[in-house]
């Protein structure tokens, strides 16, 4: 007996082992009891042992038996595993891309839309998150943050940005803004950004009217405050009031039509965006052709950012 006909004999026997009876192991394997004692009975017959006998009513393992189906077991166990294996290797194939809320769902997101129109054999996989993630332990391996590049990784600054009034056209319809200082009269939506990044002086409504000396109180207090810019752009475009947004992450929308910039008045962020990277990212299919892909789309915005008035 050899090959399949073999691999099918001591499939049976290591389920009649595990599972103690004929009719057990029949049912796991889908077949009669009769064609597994057939498949145990071709087995011994090849092996020139008795692996089963009975016992009253029921099989128990010869010594014999018990020192096969212990190898057996340890064998399919293994065989077992390599759909598991196989998995995991082709799981680690897939490149991780890891991102800031706001940016994950207004711009890194829409970014790679393209990435995976142009590339569809190496599948990627975006994640938020407020946190900086351990490359190791997460499985990142790429990373989009707020600020410089995260020390002890490669990294390369991508641009940025700048935030500027904008909101949605019908809530400035008919009305006569002729200095800056009227956005003051309007309901604004306020953006209370993580305390984690008070170092890097967040923008807010004061910071943009001392920048470009608007002066006046406003006439009607911040309607909604929110901890998520991009949750604020949305409510924005609803209509529920003037957005002190990122101009990168407002890009479709102000494309089209959805919010209007009444003033264009910018004011940078302090510090950029960067991108980083694990070394294993590299050497996974695909991973450099991202990392330079990101790289230039980063410049491409950097130099759209620059052309903006203000």
């Amino acid at each position: 007996m050899a090959g399949p006909a073999y691999l099918r004999a001591m499939e049976c026997f290591e389920a009649v082992g595990r599972r103690g009876s004929m009719q057990a192991a029949a049912a796991e394997l889908g077949v009669s009891p009769g064609a597994v004692s057939q498949q145990v009975r071709r087995l011994e017959t090849h092996l020139g042992v008795t692996l089963l006998e009975r016992r009253g009513r029921g099989l128990v393992l010869t010594r014999w038996g018990r020192l096969y189906h212990t190898e057996l077991a340890a064998g399919f166990a293994r065989l077992s595993g390599a759909d598991d294996a196989l998995t995991r290797a082709r799981d680690s194939e897939t490149l991780t891309v890891s991102g800031l809320p706001t940016l994950t769902a207004k711009w890194l997101g829409r970014s790679l839309y393209a990435w995976g129109d142009e590339n569809t054999d190496w599948p990627l996989r975006l994640i938020s998150s407020e946190d900086t993630p351990d490359f190791d332990r997460d499985g990142v391996d790429f990373a989009m943050l707020l600020g410089p590049p995260a020390a002890g990784h490669a990294g390369a600054e991508l641009f940025t940005d700048q935030v500027v009034p904008a909101c949605a056209p019908h809530l400035v319809q008919g009305m006569p803004l002729q200095d800056p200082s009227d956005l003051l009269r309007l309901p604004r939506l306020q953006i209370r950004w993580s305390a984690r990044y008070d170092r890097f002086d967040p923008p807010s409504w004061e910071r943009w009217a001392a920048h470009h000396g608007v002066g006046g109180t406003p006439a009607s207090p911040a309607v909604l405050c929110f901890a998520l810019t991009a949750t604020a752009i949305d409510a924005a475009v609803a209509g529920q009031g003037v957005v002190l947004g990122q101009v990168a992450m407002m890009a479709r929308e102000l494309e089209s039509g959805q919010l209007v910039v009444p003033f264009e008045r910018c004011l940078p962020l302090s510090v950029p965006y960067s991108l980083c990277w694990s070394r294993a990212a590299l050497e996974k299919p695909g991973g450099a052709a991202l990392r330079d892909w990101l790289l230039a789309r980063g410049r491409q915005q950097a130099a759209a950012l620059r052309k903006s008035p203000g």
